[in-house]
């Protein structure tokens, strides 16, 4: 999903703020749903059940308001954004399912600083004195996360990292796209081509799932939608930099879920090195608004959901 940093316009702060606070519950309940489903379902099958139930809401959906909405050119990009965005969601499917939730989010946050990386490379985007900030801060708040030679690194730690590169190449391929594809094109794609890669790789090691899963399989496809629409309708009301605060908040939220519902210790340094990592991209966004907000061609930054 991509959402514009700064635009001239009224701001309806407590409304966008509503929307946003269904957005942190939305990606909290995705946790939540994945964490469930591990219990019978690999990340694979989660990631294909994911894109089976989105689709089942989104082909109606466009059916309705005609498929030349979601009409493209570059079928092509959109196959090999979403290759990518399948591995890194499951990848992070297979992090929520293993390790404290407080730190898969925590790690989350550090894919606007891959993201700022890769467009500087492919995109050829200035890499401005605020995000070389935002990357420093990063890389020193996922050293407090992992503490490397004072604990031992867990290897779904590395592989939730490399979710969040992977959801940094995804959001470079949507920024490039953004000028063509609007955000229901690019999220009828997603699930369209995500649906039969997770069918073939899930083939092989397929379970049914119990009765008891159905629950947790109607709540992963809600929320999975459910993130972007309300991210979308909070960014429309409000510049990014008065809302994405607000963004960090599901970070306690998730470990107070983690505390009460599955016995997770509230580990104070992950909390600490999560407000760095989020302090950076801050720093970054509002560096931009202010650019945006003077003459010549606006900045824009912008940020992808699992």
């Amino acid at each position: 999903m991509s959402i514009p940093v700064a635009s001239r316009r009224p701001q309806r702060i407590l409304l966008a703020s509503l929307w946003m606070a269904g957005a942190l519950l939305s990606l909290s309940g995705m946790a939540i749903a994945g964490r469930e489903l591990s219990a019978e379902l690999n990340a694979v099958q989660t990631s294909f059940i994911r894109s089976l139930t989105c689709l089942a809401v989104l082909v109606p959906l466009v059916a309705i308001i005609g498929f030349s909405k979601v009409r493209t050119n570059r079928l092509r990009l959109h196959v090999t954004r979403n290759v990518v965005h399948f591995a890194a969601q499951a990848s992070w499917l297979f992090g929520v399912a293993v390790l404290p939730l407080a730190q898969v989010f925590a790690i989350e946050f550090t894919a606007p600083i891959w993201t700022a990386l890769l467009a500087s490379l492919f995109l050829r985007e200035r890499l401005t004195g605020s995000r070389i900030a935002a990357i420093a801060l990063g890389f020193t708040g996922i050293l407090i996360i992992l503490r490397p030679g004072f604990e031992t690194i867990h290897p779904a730690t590395l592989v939730v990292l490399l979710a969040s590169v992977g959801f940094a190449i995804t959001f470079v391929f949507t920024r490039y796209m953004s000028g063509s594809e609007s955000p229901l094109t690019v999220i009828f794609y997603m699930n369209l081509v995500q649906f039969p890669i997770g069918l073939v790789l899930s083939l092989p090691d397929w379970t049914i799932p119990s009765a008891a899963m159905l629950p947790w399989i109607a709540l992963i496809g809600a929320c999975g939608l459910g993130s972007h629409f309300c991210f979308a309708h909070a960014l429309s009301l409000a510049d990014a930099a008065v809302v994405t605060p607000i963004d960090f908040f599901r970070l306690p939220l998730i470990a107070a879920i983690g505390f009460l519902f599955y016995n997770e210790g509230l580990d104070i340094l992950i909390l600490v090195g999560g407000a760095v990592i989020f302090s950076g991209n801050l720093i970054n966004l509002w560096t931009e608004r202010r650019s945006a907000s003077r003459p010549g061609p606006p900045a824009s930054d912008r940020r992808e959901t699992p």
